[in-house]
């Protein structure tokens, strides 16, 4: 499955709204066009799989190591003439070890640089030559191979970018000032794709002017992981996932490996679906504080309480950490009663508290780890969580912030919250299923 990776030079440059019609432009010229995403985010992914009707992969070297990146990139490979477009994470080399520079090195992808191209032309090839050389000064030393110009208009602009690049930068095409390509943004980013989508005549305008031959033409093959994936048993269990405008931070590849080691059932707590039979829940991040009178009044987080205190084996990330608290208060200040299994209280904040990479390391064998193993992840979250001075901990911080600064994981009965999202390659759910 050949690819590039479509970085910016800096964050807000455009690369979503890039990645989109450069997904919509292979689609039109015949290929079968995948799509993937430099970093941790959740929100661009839905984006790209609103376009192409498939998930999106995440490509983080923190989250998955450089041999589990290889494994999630091919494991979206399964037919002829596929291209994949990996749309990065804020500038190109920001970002240290996870940066998108460092996922195109990895995979031996070319890079086209996003450039912001709507009040500038010769200075447009300056600024891809200034990355391109630059490149050779970090570690990664990406291969910066071409230009993508936003914001851009046709005719003599156009060509003044285009006849200013030298000749190790390919021009593959623009996209024009539209203001029905702008997305909507919130906290935490983007509106998801499932609420917000770019007008599909505004994205088939930008898509005819991206130039998907020549992309296809500069286009890399990765190199295979030099490991299989660590293998384990299907084991007879179920795991109930909740899926829906509240649980929607999931990596593809999660519920992908949860299938392999387990029978998978999903449920949606605010559309009023009961807590259905299984040996297991997984509560992945998402949106309570906007749906937070809907969930304080799901059956399922009734259920949930009482499955939790008879030993049920609970999982939640973020929101789900969230919604297994006693209660949450929203920016507004109204307190919603969540399910009680944890010992704490949320709060949101009109700000974000957290935002990085982190690694954990576990106190005592837990629902996701064994005792002493570290697990890397990330947080995002404009939450605060208060728990009760006695409330029991699995995880020291050893990078981010955790809960409280020191420590993550409140653990109660079988139930397990935390901040950090984890990615399959972490081995985090096979543990869970394990302990099941």
């Amino acid at each position: 499955m050949r690819g590039v990776a479509l970085g910016g030079t800096a964050s807000g440059v455009g690369k979503t709204v890039a990645t989109l019609a450069t997904l919509r432009a292979l689609d039109a010229a015949g290929y079968d066009p995948r799509s993937a995403k430099a970093g941790p985010d959740f929100i661009d992914p839905s984006h790209h799989a609103a376009v192409t009707g498939r998930p999106s992969r995440t490509l983080d070297p923190w989250l998955e190591g450089e041999d589990g990146l290889r494994r999630n990139y091919w494991r979206g490979a399964d037919g002829d003439d596929e291209v994949c477009v990996v749309e990065g994470m804020m500038g190109l080399y920001d970002g240290d070890a996870a940066s998108t520079a460092a996922v195109a090195a990895a995979l031996d992808l070319p890079v086209v640089l996003v450039v912001d191209a709507s009040a500038g032309m010769e200075s447009v090839a300056a600024t891809a030559l200034g990355f391109r050389e630059y490149a050779a000064r970090t570690d990664a030393d990406p291969d910066v191979a071409g230009v993508l110009a936003q914001q851009a208009h046709g005719g003599r602009h156009e060509a003044g970018i285009r006849e200013a690049l030298p000749d190790e930068l390919a021009y593959l095409g623009r996209v024009p000032p539209d203001d029905a390509l702008e997305l909507p943004e919130r906290h935490l980013g983007l509106h998801g794709g499932r609420e917000v989508t770019v007008p599909e005549d505004a994205l088939d305008a930008a898509a005819e002017t991206v130039r998907a031959e020549r992309l296809v033409d500069l286009a890399r093959t990765p190199p295979r992981p030099e490991s299989p994936e660590p293998a384990r048993p299907a084991r007879d269990r179920t795991v109930a996932v909740a899926r829906d405008d509240v649980f929607r931070f999931i990596y593809p590849a999660t519920v992908e490996r949860l299938r392999e080691r387990a029978e998978v059932t999903t449920f949606a707590p605010t559309a009023g679906d009961d807590l259905p039979e299984c040996d297991g829940v997984y509560l992945p991040g998402g949106y309570p504080e906007l749906h937070a009178a809907d969930l304080a009044a799901s059956p399922a987080l009734t259920a949930l309480a009482d499955r939790a205190a008879e030993g049920l084996p609970v999982f939640g990330e973020c929101g789900g950490l969230m919604a297994l608290a006693r209660s949450l208060t929203t920016a507004d200040g109204d307190e919603h009663t969540m399910a009680g299994v944890l010992p704490a209280d949320v709060e949101m904040s009109e700000r974000y508290r957290a935002l990085d990479h982190v690694e954990l390391r576990a106190r005592e064998g837990t629902l996701t780890a064994a005792a002493g193993d570290a697990l890397r992840g990330h947080e995002f979250h404009y939450s605060e969580c208060d728990p009760d001075r006695d409330a029991r901990f699995a995880f020291e911080v050893v990078r981010g912030d955790g809960i409280d600064g020191e420590r993550d994981g409140l653990t109660e009965y079988r139930t397990l919250g935390t901040y950090a999202h984890v990615h399959p390659e972490s081995g985090a759910f096979d543990e869970f299923v394990d302990a099941l």
